[in-house]
C-alpha cells in the first residue's frame, strides 16, 4: 500500500480504535499513532547508530526524508478543517482524508490480478466500512460493495478491463477483442504496449524531446522527417503549437545516458530506476483506460525531469566527443556552448507562441461573462471543471459577483457537495433544498433505478422528493445483494405553478407572459436517475421560484434532465422557467431542435453591451483547443439573437449582432468553426450573400481538406475529429438548403457522402 496512503490508514485505524474502544476525544488516535511512529523511529535511530548498523540507520534516515516530503500532503486536512468556500471532499478528519488520498471517489482499477471487461459478476459483498463522526464515536455509514467475479474472467496484468459504454470500441483500435471472447494474455500486454507504453507515455516523451505536431487531442510526435506541412488541413498546417525541435533534445539527452553508463555506471542506474519509475512504472500502475477527456502528459513530468538530468550530462559528453578535433580549450569551450545552447534556444522559439499567455483574457472573460449572464442571487448549475473553476477564480479573487451559488452538476453526486450547498458561502445564500443528509449520504440514493408502473403514468416532483425523505415503501426494489433501493416509476414528470404567484414575482419576460403554464411537463429519462438529478428535482420543488436557477450553456443538452423546453437562454446560461417553448414549424418538422428559448432582449444586453471580449479579435494571441472550443459558445448565442431579432422583424438589429459577432470573434484570431454556419441563413435574409457565401465555402474547403487528411491518417484515433467536420458539413448543408443553395449543398453532401462513414 505504501508509505502514502498506507500510514494515513493505519492511522485512521487506531483513530477508530482510541475514539470508539477507549472512549477518548476524536483526533486522540492520530495524536497517539503519530507519537508512538516518532518514538519507534527516535529508538530504532539510537539503537542503529549504537550498534553501528550503518544499513538499518541509512534505511531509517531514509524513511524520515520520505515523511518529510509528503508531510506536504498536510496543508489538505488543515485547510479543509478551516472550512473554506472550496472545499472539495471536505478531507478535515483522517478517515476522510485516506478515502481522498485513495481517490475512492474515482473508483478502482485491477492493478495485477483481476476482470477484464466482458467479466460476470456472480455476487457483491459489502466492503470496507465508511466512517462519520456522530455522538463522539464513529459511526458506519456504509460498507462499499465489492462486486465478485468468476474466476475464470479474471487474468493476470488486465489492461483490458474497463467495461463502461463506447470503451470497448476503444480497445477495438489497438487489439482485435471481442465482446463475446474472452480477452488473452497477449492482448493484454498489446494494449499495455501499443496505447498504455506507446500511445500514452511514448508519445507525451517525445512530444517534449522530438516534437509535437499539434495541440489537437491525440496529436502525434513530429518527427524532423515528417515536418513538411504540404497536405496537412490550415489547423494543423498554422497550428502554433506545432513544434520541431528536429529531435536535438532527444540525441543530445542519449548523448548524455551514454556518457553517463561509461563514467560513472553505477550512478547511471540510479537516474534510469528514477527515469523508469517516474514514466513506465507509472503507466503500469495507472492502467489508464482506453480514452481520457485530455491529455495525461504531466503524470509523468518525473521521468521527463530524469531524462533532463542526461540532456544536461550530453553537454559534457559533446565535450568530451570534441576533445580529439579541437585541441585549444577555449576554442573548444565555444564550440560547446555554442552546440549545446544551441538545443534549449530551439526549443524556447519553438514552443514561446503557444506558451505565450500575454494579452490572453479568454477564461476570465468568460467566466466573467457567465456570472453577469444571471440574475442577483442566482443558482448557477455548471458542468465540470473548464466552465467551473475560472467561476471560482472570479469570484474568490476578483470579487465578481459572489452572489451566485455556482454549483458543478457532477459534484452533486457526492454527499459532501450538497451539505456544502446547504450552507452560506459569502454573500450567497444556501440551496433551498428539504432532503436531510441521510437522504443523500453516500451510499443512500446514489442512483434510483427505472422500474416502470403502468398505474403511474406521471409523477408530481414534490410528491415524489416526499416520498424519498420517506423512504416510501412504494419506491422500494430489492436488488440482488438483498439490498433496499429507491426507484422511480415513469419517466414523467410534472410541477404544478402557481402562476398568480410567479406575475407577481416578475421574472417573466413581458413578450413570454403569454407561455407561462399552470403545469410544467418533462421527462427525464428511463434508465436510472443518479443523485444530482434527484438534488434537482428537489431544488425545483423546494425553491418555489424564490431564487433563479439557471443552467450553463457549457452542459451536454442530456444534462438538463429533460427541461429544455422551460429553458430561457439570457447568456451563457438557460434559465429555468415555468414557460414553455413554442415549437417553430421547422422544429416540428424535425430539423435542428433548438434548446430552450430566446429572452431577446436579455441576450441582447448580454452580448451586446454586458460581456467583454478583450483581444479575442487580435491575431498574435494564442488560443489552445480547449479555448478555441469554448469561444464557439459566444458565436453559437450570437446566431440564436440574429435569428431571434430577424423573427421579431428587426432586421437592423440583426445586423448589428453579425456584425459585432464577426468583429470580436475574427477568423484570423479565433477560426469559424461549426456554429458560424449559422450565421449563413440571417446573412443571406439581410441580403449580404456574399458574406454568407464566404463562410460556407471557407468552412466547407477547411472540412474537405481535414477529412481529407483524417481518412488516411488513422481515422480511428481522429475519429472525434472526424465527427466534429460531419457535425460542420451537417450544419453547412442545412445552412445552404435554407437559403435555397442547390450547388453548394449538393457539393456538401457529396463530401458527406464520400468521407463520413455510416454507421
Amino acid at each position: 500500500m505504501g508509505v502514502i496512503p498506507g500510514l494515513p490508514s493505519l492511522a485512521g485505524a487506531a483513530e477508530v480504535f482510541v475514539v470508539n474502544t477507549l472512549g477518548l476525544p476524536f483526533n486522540s488516535g492520530v495524536l497517539l499513532f503519530a507519537a508512538a511512529l516518532v518514538g519507534l523511529l527516535v529508538a530504532g535511530l539510537r539503537y542503529a547508530r549504537r550498534r553501528e548498523m550503518t544499513l538499518l540507520h541509512t534505511g531509517l534516515m531514509g524513511f524520515v526524508f520520505v515523511l518529510i516530503g509528503y508531510a506536504c500532503y498536510l496543508i489538505v486536512p488543515i485547510r479543509s478543517g478551516f472550512n473554506p468556500l472550496i472545499d472539495e471532499n471536505n478531507p478535515e478528519d483522517v478517515l476522510s482524508f485516506v478515502s481522498y488520498l485513495k481517490r475512492e471517489q474515482y473508483g478502482d482499477r485491477p492493478l495485477l490480478y483481476g476482470p477484464q471487461f466482458n467479466a460476470q459478476p456472480v455476487a457483491q459483498h459489502e466492503g470496507a466500512p465508511r466512517y462519520v463522526r456522530h455522538n463522539g464515536r464513529y459511526v458506519v455509514e456504509e460498507r462499499r460493495l465489492e462486486t465478485e467475479y468468476r474466476d475464470e474472467d479474471k487474468t493476470l496484468l488486465p489492461r483490458l478491463y474497463s467495461n463502461q459504454p463506447g470503451h470497448l470500441r476503444e480497445y477495438q483500435k489497438w487489439v482485435d477483442v471481442q465482446p463475446d471472447q474472452k480477452p488473452t494474455m497477449a492482448q493484454n500486454l498489446a494494449f499495455l504496449l501499443r496505447c498504455q507504453m506507446g500511445h500514452m507515455y511514448g508519445r507525451y516523451f517525445l512530444w517534449n524531446f522530438v516534437g509535437r505536431a499539434s495541440d489537437v487531442q491525440q496529436a502525434g510526435v513530429l518527427w524532423p522527417a515528417s515536418a513538411t506541412k504540404n497536405g496537412l488541413p490550415a489547423e494543423l498546417a498554422d497550428n502554433r503549437a506545432r513544434n520541431n525541435y528536429f529531435a536535438l533534445p532527444l540525441l543530445l539527452g542519449v548523448a548524455g545516458l551514454l556518457y553517463h553508463l561509461r563514467r560513472d555506471r553505477r550512478n547511471a542506474l540510479v537516474v534510469g530506476l528514477l527515469f523508469v519509475l517516474t514514466g513506465l512504472a507509472v503507466v503500469v500502475y495507472l492502467n489508464q483506460p482506453p480514452t481520457e477527456p485530455r491529455e495525461r502528459d504531466y503524470a509523468f513530468a518525473g521521468s521527463y525531469y530524469a531524462f533532463a538530468i542526461w540532456l544536461g550530462l550530453g553537454v559534457l559528453a559533446v565535450a568530451d566527443g570534441l576533445r580529439a578535433v579541437l585541441r585549444q580549450e577555449r576554442l573548444r569551450v565555444v564550440a560547446v556552448a555554442a552546440l549545446s545552447l544551441g538545443v534549449p534556444l530551439r526549443m524556447a522559439q519553438q514552443n514561446w507562441d503557444d506558451h505565450d499567455r500575454t494579452g490572453r483574457f479568454a477564461a476570465n472573460d468568460w467566466a466573467r461573462n457567465m456570472l453577469n449572464s444571471v440574475a442577483p442571487n442566482a443558482i448557477l448549475v455548471t458542468y465540470a471543471d473548464n466552465d467551473t473553476f475560472p467561476l471560482w477564480y472570479a469570484q474568490q479573487v476578483e470579487g465578481v459577483r459572489p452572489d451566485v451559488r455556482v454549483a458543478v452538476l457532477s459534484y452533486l453526486n457526492t454527499d459532501w457537495y450538497i451539505d456544502q450547498m446547504k450552507q452560506p458561502q459569502g454573500p450567497s445564500a444556501p440551496w433551498p433544498l428539504s432532503m436531510t443528509h441521510q437522504d443523500y449520504a453516500q451510499g443512500t440514493n446514489d442512483y434510483l433505478p427505472f422500474v416502470p408502473n403502468a398505474a403511474v403514468p406521471a409523477v408530481n416532483v414534490k410528491e415524489f422528493v416526499a416520498l424519498v425523505r420517506q423512504n416510501s415503501p412504494l419506491l422500494q426494489v430489492q436488488t440482488q445483494s438483498g439490498k433496499s433501493l429507491l426507484s422511480y416509476p415513469t419517466g414523467n414528470f410534472y410541477l404544478d405553478v402557481d402562476t398568480a404567484a410567479v406575475r407577481r414575482l416578475g421574472i417573466v419576460p413581458p413578450e413570454r407572459r403569454g407561455q407561462l403554464v399552470a403545469r410544467m411537463q418533462w421527462n427525464v429519462g428511463e434508465e436510472v436517475m443518479e443523485k444530482k438529478q434527484l438534488a434537482v428535482l428537489d431544488l425545483l420543488a423546494t425553491n418555489n421560484w424564490q431564487r433563479p436557477v439557471y443552467f450553463s450553456t457549457s452542459i451536454p443538452p442530456q444534462e438538463y434532465g429533460g427541461l429544455h423546453n422551460y429553458l430561457q437562454l439570457e447568456g451563457l446560461a438557460y434559465r429555468v422557467l415555468p414557460c414553455a417553448k413554442p415549437v417553430p414549424a421547422t422544429e416540428a418538422a424535425g430539423q435542428n431542435p433548438e434548446i430552450g428559448t430566446v429572452a431577446t432582449q436579455l441576450l441582447d444586453d448580454s452580448l451586446m453591451r454586458k460581456f467583454a471580449y478583450r483581444n479575442l479579435r487580435l491575431p498574435k494571441v494564442y488560443f489552445d483547443e480547449q479555448q478555441r472550443r469554448l469561444m464557439g459558445q459566444y458565436r453559437e448565442q450570437f446566431a440564436r439573437l440574429a435569428k431571434a431579432h430577424l423573427q421579431a422583424g428587426n432586421p437592423v438589429r440583426a445586423r448589428q449582432v453579425i456584425d459585432h459577432c464577426l468583429r470580436v470573434l475574427p477568423d484570423d484570431s479565433v477560426p469559424y468553426d461549426a456554429f458560424t454556419a449559422d450565421l449563413v441563413a440571417p446573412l443571406v435574409q439581410l441580403g449580404d450573400a456574399p458574406r454568407a457565401h464566404y463562410i460556407l465555402d471557407t468552412l466547407t474547403n477547411r472540412a474537405q481538406q481535414s477529412l481529407a487528411y483524417y481518412s488516411t491518417h488513422e481515422p480511428a484515433r481522429f475519429d472525434r475529429e472526424v465527427q466534429e467536420n460531419a457535425i460542420l458539413l451537417s450544419r453547412l448543408y442545412q445552412a445552404a438548403a435554407d437559403t435555397n443553395d442547390q450547388a453548394r449543398a449538393t457539393r456538401i453532401a457529396q463530401l458527406f457522402q464520400q468521407y463520413v462513414p455510416r454507421s
